[in-house]
């Protein structure tokens, strides 16, 4: 869809250009958003409740360093036609390869459980008369059936309206009424506490947003919407025009600025109204809602509550879709993908509902969904690392990517990125 709105775009005013990327906009916005789930949404809620506004600068360098992997992941899927995850399969020993796939699929899994839980029990606090137990029903009943019956485009097109729900996390940050000037001194300054309780909320907080699941799920949606437009060999999808990848890049770094936004409003709202006023020991965004509601109003409760439930109903078919994305890819499928039915890549969709279900059952198994989401954040963290390192070397093969391997700044960041998300575990462990 990329390439047929912006065909002639030359001949068009600037302000008309914009507007038609704008309505272009889909996986990178897609990516961006599901970034900010439940589990990423009580992981900010924690941060700036925990820290104040400690951690508020961590938004402002994760914006490009999300940009610059999703970015080279975007061009991994355009450019050689298939998943990142049947990148690494070529680059990496077989064990390598079902190691690291594993631990993204496990870390999902319980990712998903962990939003179900956050999404029902955000539904419970707006609507008491349904328990906790049957909205998660719901959501998983209705996940499941939106999956296996609709197509990739609709599928596509209900996560994109769906991205809306974030800004309720923004105008929550205008009804508490910060001083910006205090914000914006927080957000240009660095500040490192050298504890364990504040490096492993630190190292959650880049877990949960330099996430790998997103890698997988950017590369792979980049793919479906080749096929979506036709291309439906290996052969025709491979390469890419200079205005897929200037499409691509545009819907990236919009997708990830969103995703940033709402991380910095986040952690701006709690540490202002939970941190200042010493309510420091919350769990989760439940806990942080609650506590927010005789500071800052109704208003500001049932918008962080109703962010919840559309952040989930984002955020979910994007962990179990990456985790069958990973399966096929890393399995070698022989059909695969959102675009196909179900009764021609069953393996697929066994993978996504498996993922689904079970992520939806793990709330009844009394697990703790509180410490299940944050360790799978630390678990992201630590699993980054390797996946960084694997992404920026496919993004440099020339004989894969052709004139459109790293450039000289894409590199500069994608390593400061891996240095530090590097540091970062190295320090989880030796705090």
């Amino acid at each position: 869809m990329r390439l047929k709105a912006l065909e002639g775009s030359d001949l068009v005013a600037p302000g008309q250009k914009l507007w038609k990327r704008l309505l272009t906009l889909g996986p990178g916005l897609i990516t961006g958003a599901a970034d900010d789930d439940p589990s990423g949404i009580s992981t900010y809620s924690v941060a700036g409740a925990s820290t104040g506004f400690s951690m508020l600068w961590l938004s402002l360098i994760t914006t490009p360093m999300m940009a610059v992997i999703q970015g080279m992941c975007a061009r991994i899927g355009m450019v050689t036609g298939v998943g990142l995850a049947a990148n690494i399969r070529k680059s990496v020993p077989p064990w390598a390869a079902y190691a690291m796939a594993g631990a993204v699929v496990l870390a999902n899994t319980f990712n998903v459980g962990a939003d179900f839980a956050g999404m029902a029990a955000a539904a419970h606090m707006v609507v008491p008369a349904i328990p906790t137990p049957a909205w998660v029903l719901v959501f998983g009943a209705t996940l499941l059936l939106g999956l296996l019956y609709l197509s990739y485009r609709r599928i596509a097109s209900i996560i994109k309206y769906l991205t809306l729900s974030l800004f309720a996390y923004i105008v929550t940050a205008f009804i508490v009424h910060p001083n910006w000037g205090q914000v914006l001194r927080h957000l240009v300054t660095p500040e490192v506490h050298l504890s364990r309780s504040w490096i492993t909320t630190a190292m959650g907080v880049l877990g949960t947003t330099i996430t790998p699941y997103l890698f997988f799920w950017q590369s792979a949606l980049e793919v479906e919407e080749e096929k979506a437009e036709g291309r439906t060999t290996l052969a025709e999808r491979r390469g890419a025009t200079r205005e897929e990848i200037d499409g691509a890049h545009f819907d990236v770094n919009i997708g990830m600025v969103l995703s940033n936004l709402v991380m910095f409003f986040i952690i701006t709202t709690t540490a202002l109204t939970l941190f200042s006023h010493g309510k420091t020991s919350i769990q989760t965004a439940q806990d942080a809602a609650e506590a927010l509601r005789p500071l800052a109003g109704n208003l500001a409760y049932l918008l962080f509550m109703l962010g919840m439930v559309g952040t989930g109903l984002l955020a979910i078919p994007a962990l179990a879709g990456s985790s069958a994305y990973i399966a096929a890819d890393t399995l070698a499928f022989r059909r695969a993908g959102l675009d196909q039915p179900p009764g021609r890549a069953p393996r697929f969709y066994a993978v996504l509902g498996a993922g689904l279900v079970i992520g939806a059952a793990l709330p009844f198994t009394g697990l703790d969904p509180i410490r299940a989401l944050y360790w799978s954040a630390v678990l992201n963290g630590v699993v980054s690392v390797p996946l960084i390192f694997l992404v920026i070397r496919i993004a440099n093969n020339r004989e894969l990517m052709g004139r459109w391997k790293n450039s000289a700044l894409a590199n500069a960041w994608s390593w400061v990125t891996f240095v530090l998300m590097a540091a970062a575990a190295i320090a989880l462990f030796a705090v």
